[in-house]
């Protein structure tokens, strides 16, 4: 874009890409029962487990685990570590997602390892930055939003959001305080697509820096330390983090996991 509202984020200036082969893109974030069909037939072990820990939102947690634990990240005090946070306990030991009926929820607490150990598996990949936003877009270059600039046409929520005073009340005018079903909304784009913004993030292929000038089939830089993601969550709000938007950006390294993020896979297309 060429009105960056996170400059620092490397969201402009604007570009013109050329995506020169065919891809599809997942309707909706790989949920729980997917990935879970992913690990019990390959025994896979995602990087939070072989860490033993994660971070998770501190509103999702029990008063009896805030209570145990004592450090947090400087500056974002929300996020806190917890032992035992897992994709299938992604608040930490008593969260399972299956007995509390939870599959068709997007799975978080993956890697952006993990995501693309799942993508190979099914024979597809992570999309591109530059796929993601080409999907994400969906013909409206220019507008804030797979839709349009508005948020909310006609009253209707369109994503999951955050709702309220970030980060200590949600209201859930929306419906959800954390992660809602996958395709909870209505398909954001007219290709069908749910939740390209809002509800989990997205781990996209490339490395995160500066958007280069290629123009065909852009993939970002050759090598980094850190992995970009897309789309936002429903922890993000306009005073806080205003990255629900289709130029919206953000990073982490390869092997960290968190309670808001996901991802969704991408496959080339077969004549």
């Amino acid at each position: 874009t060429d009105r960056p509202k996170i400059p620092e984020d490397g969201e402009g200036p604007s570009r013109r890409a050329e995506i020169t082969r065919a891809f599809l893109m997942d309707v909706y974030e790989t949920t729980n029962d997917e990935f879970r069909a992913f690990v019990d037939e390959t025994g896979y072990v995602t990087d939070s487990e072989a860490f033993g820990w994660s971070f998770v939102f501190h509103l999702e947690l029990r008063d009896d685990q805030l209570a145990s634990i004592n450090t947090a990240v400087k500056d974002v005090e929300w996020w806190l570590p917890v032992n035992g946070s897992t994709w299938r306990n992604p608040t930490g030991p008593g969260s399972d997602v299956f007995t509390e009926g939870r599959g068709g929820h997007p799975v978080v607490q993956v890697s952006w390892n993990d995501a693309d150990a799942y993508c190979k598996w099914r024979g597809a990949y992570l999309p591109t930055e530059a796929q993601w936003e080409f999907a994400a877009r969906d013909g409206l270059a220019a507008k804030l939003y797979p839709w349009g600039n508005e948020l909310r046409p006609g009253g209707v929520f369109r994503a999951n959001l955050w709702q309220g005073d970030f980060p200590a009340t949600n209201t859930k005018e929306d419906g959800w305080a954390f992660v809602a079903p996958a395709g909870s909304y209505p398909a954001q784009t007219s290709t069908g697509l749910h939740d390209m913004i809002g509800n989990v993030w997205e781990w996209v292929a490339d490395w995160h820096g500066a958007r280069r000038d290629v123009l065909r089939d852009p993939t970002g830089p050759a090598s980094g330390t850190e992995r970009l993601k897309k789309g936002g969550s429903f922890l993000c709000h306009k005073s806080y983090c205003y990255r629900y938007r289709s130029a919206a950006r953000h990073k982490n390294t390869p092997d960290s996991a968190t309670s808001n993020n996901g991802f969704r896979c991408a496959a080339d297309a077969v004549d």
